[in-house]
């Protein structure tokens, strides 16, 4: 049991962490045992999303001023709260892969960019690319501008040259 400063210290800390994420899930795990619970703490943790089992009266308070009060409505029976500072589509990924394989885990709500996301908004976003894909195809993207330019200028002095090879060819013959 915590004390009521032990309290205020932990609606401080998930309110610092809420305003700081990008992306928040609400899921009841109720059902789930150790195992499949410390699975998915590990699967989010790889990704660098935080999982944490908050009463609702605490996370009530601590959502106050930030997307996550969207949620409050959801704030009942067994709760864990999915935060993700950096990659709003990677918690989505994984808890969507994982609810399909545990019925279990039931996905209540996400908040995203100042919306109430529901469940089919949240599976929509896990069929989104990572983070990583993206820049990848950024990288590729700004890598592919320059070859092509390249292509293209060098292009034209070959087929000038092609061309002046065929009138000499052409005048050689005659």
């Amino acid at each position: 049991m915590l004390n009521i400063s032990q309290k205020k210290q932990l609606v401080k800390r998930i309110a610092k962490d809420l305003s700081e994420s990008q992306i928040s899930i609400l899921v009841d795990y109720k059902g789930l045992d150790v195992l499949k619970m410390t699975d998915l703490r590990s699967q989010l943790r790889a990704e660098g999303v935080q999982a944490e089992v908050v009463k609702n009266t605490l996370m009530s308070r601590a959502s106050e001023g930030t997307d996550a009060a969207l949620m409050k409505d959801y704030f009942k029976g067994p709760n864990a709260i999915i935060l993700s500072k950096d990659d709003p589509v990677a918690p989505a990924k994984i808890l969507v892969n994982f609810a399909k394989e545990n019925d279990k885990l039931e996905i209540k709500a996400g908040a995203f960019a100042g919306k109430l996301l529901d469940l089919g908004e949240l599976k929509q976003l896990a069929k989104m690319p990572s983070r990583e894909e993206l820049l990848g195809t950024v990288v590729y993207t700004i890598n592919a501008v320059p070859t092509s330019l390249v292509n293209v200028l060098s292009g034209v002095p070959r087929a000038f040259v092609n061309v002046l090879n065929a009138i000499k060819e052409q005048k050689e013959a005659a």
